[in-house]
């Protein structure tokens, strides 16, 4: 799942492929906002882990679950 994060005066986002369902990252960044956590921390599919405050998102979008591709005709 492609995840995409923006975060306040920050030139650049923060992409990452994440491991977890969309409705497991909803649910985490649901928490952040609303203050139940100070930190927004979601892993990706290799298992680093991204740490973003809470009170510097600027967006969070979730992307479609990606497939793998493989070789130079995959779409």
């Amino acid at each position: 799942m492609e995840v995409k994060i923006g975060v306040q005066h920050a030139p650049r986002e923060i992409v990452l492929e994440s491991g977890q369902t969309a409705e497991e990252i909803e649910r985490t960044v649901a928490e952040a906002l609303t203050g139940k956590s100070q930190l927004l921390s979601l892993v990706d599919e290799h298992g680093r882990r991204v740490v973003v405050p809470a009170d510097r998102l600027a967006y969070v979008d979730i992307g479609e679950p990606s497939g793998r591709k493989v070789g130079f005709g995959a779409l």
